[in-house]
């Protein structure tokens, strides 16, 4: 009985240890994806990026790392959602103010909600129908809903990839998310229309 509950004791130390390191590794991944990297990811070599919110003082950075032409951002004030996304009309105008000042960068204001609107897609396509907007950084508050959903949605358009193909490459580790089957984000990338098809 003693052999067998310092066995299970050495177990339960062996599962500790490998769930602390894993969760120290991720809070570490987290931490410089949303804070450091601001969820900054390439959608398409040299093309596309999404991101989240980039401060002000760190655009020029990335326009140059990146040699982004254009940005779009997603965010507008006034979304009812303002503790997950404090959309404030202040931030979107030092972002204006900041893209202002870097030559040859264009800014796309396309507010919109989590799930698009025909307005808003047509907006988007506008901006990115135009070949020399290209590279184009895609971007909402955190980088992880509306920022996805249009990349989803260039991937489904410009680059032929199935609607699910696109849909489940909105998240890459975590497989439960708000675009799932049955959540209103994965059920309108499914049923997603491609415009050659209509």
């Amino acid at each position: 009985m003693t052999n067998m509950f310092q066995k299970n004791k050495k177990i339960f130390r062996i599962l500790l240890l490998v769930i602390t390191i894993a969760a120290i590794v991720w809070g570490k991944s987290y931490i410089y994806d949303y804070k450091m990297n601001h969820n900054f990811e390439t959608i398409t070599e040299g093309k596309v990026f999404k991101s989240g919110v980039i401060p002000p003082d760190e655009i020029a950075d990335y326009v140059a790392k990146y040699k982004i032409k254009s940005i779009i951002d997603l965010r507008y004030p006034g979304t009812g959602d303002d503790v997950n996304n404090p959309e404030i009309p202040s931030e979107l105008k030092a972002e204006k103010e900041a893209v202002a000042k870097i030559k040859g960068l264009n800014h796309f204001n396309i507010g919109s909600d989590q799930v698009p609107q025909q307005h808003n897609l047509d907006a988007f396509f506008k901006v990115m129908d135009n070949p020399a907007n290209y590279p184009v950084l895609i971007h909402c508050f955190h980088g992880v809903g509306r920022a996805q959903m249009y990349s989803a949605i260039y991937r489904i358009e410009y680059e032929n990839w199935t609607n699910d193909e696109a849909r489940l490459a909105t998240r890459t580790i975590v497989k439960f998310s708000s675009f799932d089957l049955g959540k209103p984000k994965g059920d309108y990338l499914h049923n997603y229309v491609k415009r050659s098809k209509k």
